[in-house]
């Protein structure tokens, strides 16, 4: 490490949980964690039925908004390999603009919390998902963001990418990194997130022990548990309060993917498809938490996804994080190992299973905390 104060300042700052920002933290705050967000809104647009949709398409049109990315972009972007798979950019923006004003004050733009690559293989039948940590230090392309340029850098951390160039600039640059073509891209808020998981009526989850975070405002005894929305939220920004867990983002980026198998199962079995009533709410409320690309804002190519993706159950998903190591120069930050991160990426590539091999030695799966909720 180049820190000069030697490993125990470096274990306070793991213990602290790698920052949101190049500031120092005055005190916790409020803020609701995208990564499960967004994820969220997509499987509940993608496995609710996608016909169900059509009976209320104009009003459900009228919801959803949508990113040129393919005109912003241009030609500068990765050969597109028909193969049968699919990748999806699933992420989320922590602005707190509107009503994401109680998470925080709004400083005027927002940045991209956790990023997931969402890799659908070749028959839609099974899927991997490769959590990109925020504060992971890439090499920034230069972007283009309402007509000016973005310079690039070479050494920023990845959620600015979104802060400085938007939707199109966050896809870029994890085409940059990856090497792979993203097909969709989708953002939802936190009050989107909320909402979605109120329509929902909660999810179920499972706590092996009991989990006290003053800071999330959770308090949660062993044992079964139908979380709201806002006791959702609490549960995936919680990094203190859970036990095993070594009380870093990176830990919490394992806890969250916990938590969206959970809610996966859920939609499957909250009888949406056979209440008309409660499919419309859902449906509504996800359509209007979500932004996509053009090529995915409107009810028929939402459904069109839908019955495509429909079949992929929790148990044929995948869900690691990027390989990543403590940075060597601030340890509130990590940087993508390469050979295994190109692992990664080359097996997505060329529509394979990710290899254990390739996060055997990274700091992004070692969290702890999915032993102790379900």
């Amino acid at each position: 490490m180049a820190d000069s104060n030697g490993t125990a300042k470096t274990a306070e700052s793991r213990a602290r949980g790698i920052r949101a920002t190049g500031r120092r933290r005055k005190g916790p705050t409020r803020r609701r964690r995208v990564l499960t967000i967004t994820l969220c809104a997509l499987v509940s647009v993608v496995l609710l039925g996608g016909a169900g949709l059509g009976y209320v398409y104009f009003k459900l049109n009228g919801n959803l908004k949508g990113v040129d990315i393919n005109a912003a972009l241009g030609q500068d972007r990765p050969k597109n390999v028909d193969n049968g798979s699919m990748d999806i950019l699933v992420m989320g923006s922590d602005s707190r603009a509107g009503k994401n004003s109680e998470y925080g004050t709004d400083e005027g733009a927002a940045r991209s919390d956790t990023a997931m690559v969402v890799h659908v293989y070749k028959g839609h039948k099974k899927a991997s998902v490769v959590s990109i940590p925020r504060d992971t230090m890439i090499k920034r392309p230069s972007c283009t963001k309402d007509g000016k340029d973005v310079p690039g850098q070479q050494r920023a951390m990845f959620n600015t990418a979104f802060e400085v160039g938007g939707p199109a600039c966050a896809v870029k640059t994890v085409e940059s990194i990856s090497g792979i073509r993203m097909d969709h891209f989708v953002e939802v808020d936190f009050t989107g997130f909320k909402k979605l998981i109120d329509a929902l009526g909660g999810v179920e989850i499972t706590t092996k022990k009991a989990i006290n975070d003053n800071s999330s405002h959770l308090h949660l005894q062993a044992g079964k548990h139908t979380l709201n929305g806002e006791d959702s939220l609490g549960l995936v920004r919680t990094r203190h309060g859970v036990p095993g867990g070594d009380g870093s983002d990176l830990g919490r980026i394992q806890l969250q993917q916990t938590f969206i198998k959970a809610l996966m199962n859920q939609v499957k079995n909250v009888g949406v498809l056979t209440n008309p009533t409660k499919l419309y709410d859902v449906a509504d409320t996800a359509t209007k938490a979500i932004t996509t690309d053009t090529d995915l804002n409107s009810v028929s190519e939402l459904s069109g996804l839908a019955k495509s993706l429909g079949s992929i159950g929790s148990d044929k998903i995948d869900m690691v994080t990027l390989p990543v190591a403590y940075d060597k120069v601030d340890p509130d930050r990590v940087e993508p190992l390469t050979k295994q991160s190109k692992q990664v990426w080359d097996a997505l590539h060329q529509d394979r299973d990710i290899p254990k091999s390739a996060i055997k030695d990274s700091a992004g799966d070692k969290g702890g905390t999915d032993s102790y909720v379900r």
